[in-house]
């Protein structure tokens, strides 16, 4: 019985609690009612201001306080603030007539469902424009105190450690001006409190950075001229040309690089005049135990500078590497003092001597008859190669032919050969009695020397004072003063002389095709 009791004092209690949650819910929604009678629903946007559960007054005082943060960016990367105030702009509502409106027409009775409202008006919010230009000028990102223009990726120049090497871009901290003007007034329009310059992408950027394909392109043709290194060998010294001097030669416009040949060719010139010794002076040792300079002939080195430039040129463009010797239009026994080696033919004029040398050793010597001091046919002084040897060849002149054995033209068509009309060598016979130029020799001298030479052999023409031969009495049966040179000989041509020849040396002629003697 008890128990009975107690269940029905308990059975009120549920309908006195489901009446209270609908006394609370329906004065909650009451209260909505109420509430939204004179604030926003929420999700209400009025010219994109997110105005939800505010009323028309504390939107105007939000406009009285306005005050807009602006982030910015410094040089260092990090940020900084300043901000602009909606009174220094002048920052209003020209009328509150639309917005009670949008007040009064929102259905409060819905007031508890999600809501989506958006209303545009004709410029009610308002501002003054130029007075925000002027705050927008005023920020840091605008002051050349402050703000540093962005810098481009470039490639550097070249070091010894590294050759070149991209420098990357940097981003400095300079604001562009349209980007930010908009940015700002669209902030200000939607009574932002903070917008971030750097995010909304209002700062200069570089146009050329780290990655840039042509960029990298650019750097690997540099690096391939300077990974470059080409050795020249003259003697005892080398010449090494590497990538500290290509670099150098080396024009860079935007992407494009370019080789100056013109560098190039002032590289072989500067070879050339250290390394040539065609038409210079010359020490030499004579048999005669005096030392002399001598003068003349185009015996030496001879780099062909056209030729060299254009191959080296090539060869830096492919980026190669190695060991080179330079194109030369004529070449010497060996480099540097003497370049004449020890294998050459010592030609005395002064005493109608000569003698051959073969590796350092005297394989003979004998008289010799050389041109006619008298009708000035004197053979000349100097130092030169022989141009080629030829066996049986024809002097030819204009009223003579006169054949030899053994021809050896050593300055254009003067050379060495037998001539088996003399009776005599030596002596003072070329004075009135001479050759037109060439070195008349005993027939098995001639021989000798013929089997001995090749082509390039030094001919060492001098005068030595006091070597003077003694008079002498002419033979019967003197030698024809009329020789000529080979009829079948051919001569091959003299190159051109290079510019940086002295003009006291005077380039060789080009040889007729039949070498006639002087």
């Amino acid at each position: 019985m008890k128990k009975q009791k107690e269940e029905k004092k308990r059975f009120p209690v549920l309908p006195m609690i489901c009446g209270l949650f609908l006394f609370l819910l329906a004065a909650a929604y009451a209260g909505g009612i109420y509430y939204y009678r004179s604030h926003f629903l929420n999700g209400t946007v009025i010219d994109r201001v997110d105005v939800s559960g505010m009323t028309i007054g504390e939107l105007q005082e939000r406009i009285e306080d306005y005050m807009l943060r602006i982030v910015e960016r410094k040089t260092d990367g990090t940020a900084m603030e300043e901000d602009i105030q909606g009174k220094d702009i002048d920052l209003t509502y020209a009328s509150t007539e639309p917005l009670q409106e949008f007040l009064e027409t929102q259905n409060i009775w819905t007031w508890f469902l999600p809501q989506t409202a958006e209303h545009k008006t004709e410029n009610l919010l308002s501002y003054d424009e130029k007075k925000l230009e002027t705050e927008i000028r005023t920020l840091k990102g605008f002051q050349n105190d402050f703000a540093v223009a962005p810098t481009d990726a470039y490639i550097s120049d070249y070091t010894p450690e590294k050759g070149f090497e991209i420098i990357a871009e940097t981003q400095g901290n300079k604001l562009k001006w349209q980007d930010t003007l908009d940015t700002i007034q669209n902030a200000v329009k939607s009574l932002d409190e903070q917008t971030d310059l750097d995010k909304e992408g209002c700062y200069q950027v570089p146009t050329v950075t780290a990655e840039d394909e042509q960029l990298l392109k650019t750097l690997d043709r540099l690096q391939k001229y300077a990974g470059i290194t080409i050795t020249y060998t003259f003697g005892d010294n080398k010449e090494i040309l590497d990538g500290g001097t290509i670099s150098n030669w080396l024009h860079v416009d935007g992407f494009e690089v370019t080789l100056d040949q013109g560098q190039v060719g002032e590289y072989v010139a500067a070879l050339r005049k250290r390394y040539d010794s065609i038409f210079r002076s010359r020490t030499f040792q004579t048999s005669y135990g005096r030392e002399i300079t001598i003068d003349g002939g185009d015996y030496g080195w001879w780099m062909n500078y056209e030729q060299e430039t254009k191959e080296l040129t090539e060869m830096i463009e492919r980026g190669e590497s190695g060991e080179r010797t330079p194109v030369y239009y004529q070449t010497a026994v060996s480099y540097g003092t003497p370049d004449y080696g020890t294998t050459y033919v010592e030609i005395n004029l002064t005493a109608q001597h000569l003698f051959f040398y073969k590796e350092g050793s005297l394989v003979l010597e004998s008289d010799f008859v050389s041109g006619n001091s008298s009708r000035g046919y004197d053979t000349p002084a100097g130092v030169y190669g022989v141009t080629y040897k030829q066996r049986n060849a024809t002097l030819v002149g204009e009223t003579y032919q006169t054949p030899v054995s053994y021809w050896m033209p050593f300055n254009r068509n003067i050379g060495m050969h037998d001539a088996t009309w003399r009776g005599s060598f030596g002596g003072n016979i070329y004075k009135t009695s001479g050759s037109h130029g060439c070195i008349n020799l005993p027939y098995s001298i001639a021989q000798q020397i013929y089997e001995g030479i090749e082509k390039g052999t030094p001919v060492i023409c001098y005068h030595l004072p006091g070597t003077e031969p003694a008079e002498r009495v002419m033979e019967k049966g003197a030698p024809p003063e009329e020789e000529t040179a080979p009829e079948a000989a051919t001569a091959p041509e003299a190159e051109t002389v290079p510019e940086a020849v002295p003009e006291a040396f005077p380039a060789p002629e080009e040889v007729p095709g039949a070498a006639a003697e002087q």
